[in-house]
């Protein structure tokens, strides 16, 4: 195989003489210019620890693409934090940057003609969205996560950055005093990695090994850990060997491939982020996928991981017990996804997974045949009041049937409020509106009113329904993802303060309980909301983002109207 196929065309020939003298000013030989151009998209940026170590992480992976034979080239794409953002109109910039994170790679890749790409991730939106470019340019392409924080410690045990979200609530409620947040705030966090429960970030990392777009156990290597710089300069040699082999997206990531990750999320109690993310990358990639097909998957993937928010553990015990390939080698044992899958490396999904060594004794992942749950932990919702679909998980504490009264907000700024005044009771359910991808815009997380809710001890009483999203680290019975959202005349929008509303988990049912006639006349008589002041990259998100249902892409020849 041609191994600079794509990259030929920019440097050969008399005609090209000016971009290789470009090419030697940045330190480029004749002989480099002769060997195959590998991009190496890197996330990095300084405002957070998830991205923080990926420029010193891109070292030992430009040195391994050299050792095997190709000529690295490292650029820049944004990243948002979704720690720091939560609960700001900066939250708002988040689920863009994912398409902005794809078009950057997409626009690089073509720009410079590379003939594989390398995507170092760290941050929730950063590894869809390499994901996603990968899907687009349909070349040699490979991801490699950060990795996890690990956790810190307070008064003698572990602590994770959600624990100090849920004290924020606990301190309002009286719980906690000033100074113990203070303290927890000071641990939480003690170096470098993204956030470490089964959160977004991890939960995507997981998803990645299982579709093939990274090898077994390389994400699972944290942040901090010595391994992880060997793991980036084998990286190299992969990506190398991949191009060698014509290894392109299209080549590893398949349906079947698609469902293995969706079975991986379920089984792992992971975050509903992934749903969105994994309608988005299937869409791009060309490949059929229904959201009700979740539940479907759902319903037939026992929950074999004991993993935070609805377990006990953190990603760094992961680590420990063996990885995230030990989940997958736990998975094809119990014949619920396919082993024979390929991967970016040539072998198959289960010959990877069978290099993983397990330590004795762990209790991070249950034996095959042995789930904690027999269910998996993601939930698709329907009915009158998300005719489109809704997100929920469920860790199997929350009340399975909740009938309560509406208190409704326009934004989540006005429902923490409330919560933080106390003004929230036992069997209210809180419903925050116009935050979907078309009225945030950007569909934020609730992060930080989920996580007050639950300090202050209403977790099993109280539900929130919403078209916004939230957090890997959300627990407690939080809808998201309502679809059709408000903004665009969905049935939220005719919710009036104290209407009755039934959330019913074992009948996948989200029901207003208002006459039929009503929700119609309240709808007709409504009119969108003054659109908010944003800049001109919300504007242009808006005019093309579809629903959250279809994966809340941008494409326009994939724009869903009012769905």
């Amino acid at each position: 195989m041609d191994l600079k196929h794509r990259s030929r065309i920019m440097v050969e020939g008399k005609e090209r003489a000016p971009a290789r003298a470009q090419f030697k000013a940045v330190g480029l030989t004749d002989a480099d210019i002769g060997k195959p151009f590998i991009g190496i998209a890197n996330t990095w940026i300084e405002t957070m620890p998830c991205n923080f170590h990926l420029r010193a992480l891109a070292e030992p992976l430009k040195q391994g693409i050299r050792d095997a034979g190709g000529v690295p080239f490292e650029f820049n794409t944004v990243a948002i934090s979704d720690a720091i953002t939560m609960g700001t109109e900066g939250m708002r910039a988040s689920l863009v940057s994912r398409e902005v994170i794809a078009d950057s790679i997409e626009l690089a890749c073509v720009g410079y003609g590379f003939d594989a790409v390398v995507s170092l991730v760290g941050c929730d939106k950063t590894l869809p969205g390499a994901a996603m470019a990968m899907a687009r340019l349909d070349i040699p392409g490979m991801i490699l996560y950060g990795g996890t924080i690990a956790p810190g410690i307070h008064r003698g045990r572990k602590i994770l950055l959600a624990e100090v979200t849920e004290g924020v609530g606990a301190n309002a409620a009286g719980k906690i005093s000033d100074a113990e947040l203070k303290e927890m705030e000071d641990a939480a966090c003690p170096g470098a990695g993204a956030c470490g429960g089964q959160y977004t970030a991890n939960t995507m990392a997981m998803i990645l090994e299982v579709m093939g777009l990274s090898p077994a156990g390389f994400n699972s290597i944290p942040a901090v850990a010595e391994g992880k710089y060997a793991a980036a300069r084998a990286t190299g040699r992969i990506i190398l060997d991949a191009l060698a082999n014509g290894r392109s997206f299209s080549k590893i990531v398949t349906r079947r491939s698609i469902e293995n990750a969706i079975v991986a999320l379920c089984s792992s109690g992971g975050s509903t982020n992934a749903v969105l993310h994994l309608l988005a990358i299937a869409e791009e990639a060309g490949i059929p996928l229904e959201i009700d097909e979740f539940q479907q998957i759902s319903d037939r993937s026992p929950v074999y991981a004991n993993l935070l928010p609805g377990g006990r553990h953190s990603a760094y015990d992961l680590y420990e017990a063996g990885g995230g390939g030990l989940l997958t080698r736990t998975l094809i044992e119990a014949g619920l996804i396919d082993g024979a899958s390929p991967t970016i490396t040539g072998e198959t999904l289960k010959q990877e997974a069978d290099k993983v060594k397990e330590t004795p004794g762990q209790d991070v992942i249950f034996p095959a045949g042995k789930p904690r749950k027999p269910t998996g932990g993601i939930v698709i919702l329907r009915g009158n009041l998300a005719p489109g679909g809704a997100v929920v998980k469920v860790a199997g504490h929350e009340p399975q049937l909740l009938k309560g009264v509406a208190r409704v907000f326009d934004t989540q700024e006005a429902a923490m409020a409330a919560v933080l005044a106390k003004k929230i009771k036992p069997g209210d359910i809180v419903v925050i509106r116009y935050e979907g991808p078309h009225g945030g815009p950007g569909m934020r997380e609730m992060l930080d009113v989920t996580a007050a809710i639950v300090g202050e001890g209403l977790g099993e009483s109280v539900a929130l329904v919403t078209d916004g999203r939230f957090s890997g680290a959300t627990r407690g019975l939080m809808i998201g993802h309502v679809s059709p959202e408000a903004s665009r005349g969905g049935p939220l929008a005719a919710v009036h303060e104290g209407d009755p509303i039934l959330i019913d988990i074992p009948r996948r049912a989200l029901t207003l309980e208002v006459d039929e006639t009503e929700i119609q006349a309240r709808l007709a008589a409504w009119t969108p909301p003054a659109a908010k002041k944003i800049g001109r990259v919300f504007e242009k998100y808006r005019a093309l983002v579809g629903s959250a249902s279809f994966g809340a892409t941008t494409r326009p020849e994939h724009f869903r109207g009012n769905q």
